[in-house]
C-alpha cells in the first residue's frame, strides 16, 4: 500500500526522462556514471536513465565495503544485468580501512559517513576519466528529513528523482519494471 501523494507514472516518465536528456545534453556530455547500491533509488535512476540516454551511455559502478550485505551486490548485479549496462565493481575496504587505521575509535557514523564520501569520490573520479556525468540518486523524502550525507549521496552532477517522495519514487519503479524485490527492500 502506497502511503503519500500519488503519482501519474506515464506523465512522470516523460518529464524525467525528458529533465535527463537535457541536463546530459545541456552539459555537453553524452554519458553518465551512477552508484548502483541494489536499493530502490540507484535502480530507479539507472532504469530512468538507460530510457533516456541508451544503455551504452551509462556505467554503474558497485562501491562495496566488506560489511556490505551480498544480497545489495547481488540486487545491484540484477539491475545491471537487466539493463545491459556496463558496471564494473570496486571494492572500497582498502581506501577506509587504511585512514581508519589511524582512528580505530571511530564510531559507526563516522564510519558511514566516510564510506558515503569515498564513494562519491571514486564515482567523481570515474566520470572524470570517462568524460560522464555523475547521476544522483536521492529523493524529496531523504532530502526532507536529512537523511542524505553532504558531499556523499548528496553529490552529483543532477538528481532525477528529487522532486519525488519515496512512495512515488516505489511507483516509478514499478511502472519501469524494477524487479519487485528492489522496490519492495526496506529502505
Amino acid at each position: 500500500m502506497s502511503v503519500g501523494p500519488t503519482l501519474d507514472p506515464e506523465e512522470a516518465l516523460g518529464r524525467i526522462v525528458a529533465f535527463i536528456r537535457e541536463r546530459a545534453e545541456g552539459a555537453g556530455w553524452s554519458g553518465l556514471v551512477v552508484g548502483l547500491s541494489g536499493g530502490l533509488d540507484s535502480a530507479t535512476s539507472s532504469y530512468l536513465a538507460a530510457r533516456a540516454l541508451g544503455k551504452d551511455a551509462l556505467t554503474a559502478f558497485l562501491l562495496p565495503y566488506r560489511t556490505t550485505a551480498p544480497s545489495s551486490i547481488e540486487d545491484a548485479l540484477l539491475v545491471a544485468g537487466e539493463l545491459g549496462i556496463e558496471h564494473e565493481t570496486i571494492d572500497i575496504t582498502p581506501m577506509v580501512d587504511a585512514y581508519f587505521e589511524r582512528f580505530p575509535d571511530a564510531d559507526r557514523r563516522r564510519r558511514g559517513n566516510y564510506m558515503a564520501r569515498t564513494r562519491m569520490a571514486v564515482l567523481y573520479d570515474q566520470s572524470a576519466a570517462r568524460g560522464a556525468l555523475v547521476l544522483g540518486t536521492g529523493n524529496r523524502t531523504e532530502a526532507l528529513l536529512g537523511y542524505t550525507t553532504l558531499w556523499g549521496d548528496m553529490a552529483c552532477a543532477f538528481t532525477p528523482l528529487g522532486g519525488l517522495y519515496k512512495s512515488q519514487v516505489r511507483q516509478l519503479a514499478s511502472h519501469l519494471g524494477v524487479p519487485a524485490r528492489i522496490i519492495e527492500k526496506p529502505p
